[in-house]
């Protein structure tokens, strides 16, 4: 993989380091570190045989038959990051990062987690390499998503509840960030989507272009073709970044399905591009959902990975340009979505990438027979059940 910066930070109009003093040379010191790092071939080595022996990649590209049966239309493959180790794409990032904080000499991960998939890989990284881990995780977040909170406590991480206002994502990367301008010394912060700060955006991207670089390679072996369409869910964006970017020099739609929430018209949603505007968020700028006087309004989503009012400034930048679409699925359509893809084909996903999935089905049926379509299986959703079960929605 060629995990090289480029552009300095900027994605068009977006993007940018919007930080406090403190954190400026702690900044300066992690782009040094991943320009140098990301060059050596002993590096790359390491991590990429952690991705293949560890995390267990390549992850496989599954036709799902029953279902193209059902739906009609363009055949319907998923991108099986649901199997890497630790149950998602969070992993791919998470070794990545945290071999990076190794090589820098740091002995503590600080990291924060919507859906709690970020923190177990965080956590299950940290217990790897035998560092120190606190994870920050909204109130709200862990009372939905309890079975990721034991995980990361069994892997040795403190879990710490953010309380502030929504008590969810944004107020856990508050939280983050607030421990590592206090612990600069020994602590490395883990982002876990392709936001915030430069170099975050375009980092934790290149950790995840071995999502879009496998599947280039597995679809063109599996149909002779590249695919009419790749469709992925978008919370912060790294998953979709990392499948669409080995693709947007080649003639492939691409589709980013926000959370729809409860519809845009309620207002109860977290879609940006369908209700946002530019604005600065947490160290960057990107569209953003804020009221007319710069308040960061709340946000609604059944999963709790697509529950944040900021998006990666790339995808800010492609949706500008036009080169990627950007569309919503609501709670109801991600959980008919969830649904069907378990009892079709044995393959339990997770909200956030049901949400994908739902714009799967949707779009298969208009296309040809001939056509392939490509979703982004983000995560598996072991995590969802419990929530799910107790609000009576299965």
């Amino acid at each position: 993989m060629n995990l090289s910066l480029s552009g300095e930070g900027h994605f068009g109009g977006f993007g940018g380091a919007f930080i406090p003093e403190t954190l400026y040379q702690p900044l300066e010191e992690l782009k040094a570190a991943y320009a140098s790092f990301s060059a050596d071939p002993e590096f790359n080595q390491q991590l990429n045989q952690l991705l293949m022996n560890y995390s267990g990649r390549p992850t496989p590209l599954t036709f799902c038959s029953r279902l193209t049966a059902e739906i009609g239309g363009a055949k319907i493959y998923l991108k099986r990051e649901d199997l890497n180790h630790t149950g998602s794409h969070k992993i791919n990032n998470a070794l990545g990062q945290g071999l990076l904080a190794l090589k820098m000499g740091k002995t503590r991960l600080d990291a924060e987690t919507g859906a709690g998939q970020h923190g177990v890989a965080t956590a299950t990284v940290a217990a790897l390499l035998n560092l120190k881990c606190t994870v920050y995780m909204g109130a709200v977040d862990m009372q939905r998503q309890g079975p990721n909170v034991l995980r990361m406590r069994l892997l040795g991480a403190e879990v710490i509840a953010a309380k502030a206002g929504a008590q969810t994502l944004k107020e856990a990367i508050s939280d983050a960030l607030r421990d590592w301008a206090e612990n600069l010394e020994d602590t490395y912060y883990l982002l876990g989507s392709a936001l915030g700060p430069h170099p975050y955006p375009t980092m934790v991207r290149n950790f995840q272009r071995v999502i879009g670089l496998e599947l280039k390679e597995q679809v063109l072996k599996a149909e002779g073709q590249l695919p009419q369409l790749l469709v992925a869910c978008v919370g912060g964006g790294s998953n979709a970044i990392g499948m669409f970017h080995p693709f947007l020099e080649d003639p492939v739609k691409m589709i980013g399905v926000e959370a729809g929430g409860q519809g845009i018209e309620s207002g109860k949603h977290a879609s940006r591009f369908n209700g946002g505007s530019p604005g600065v968020l947490q160290g960057t700028l990107t569209h953003i959902l804020q009221d007319p006087d710069g308040q960061i309004l709340e946000t609604h989503s059944i999963s709790a990975g697509l529950d944040y009012a900021g998006v990666g400034p790339e995808h800010c930048q492609l949706f500008e340009s036009g080169r990627v679409d950007y569309t919503f699925a609501t709670d109801d359509q991600a959980l008919s979505a969830f649904k069907k893809l378990s009892q079709f084909e044995g393959i339990i996903p997770a909200l956030e990438s049901s949400h994908a999935l739902a714009e799967t089905l949707l779009r298969a049926k208009s296309m040809a027979p001939d056509e392939v379509i490509v979703c982004n299986l983000s995560g598996r959703g072991d995590k969802d059940l419990d929530a799910l079960i107790k609000g009576g929605l299965i």
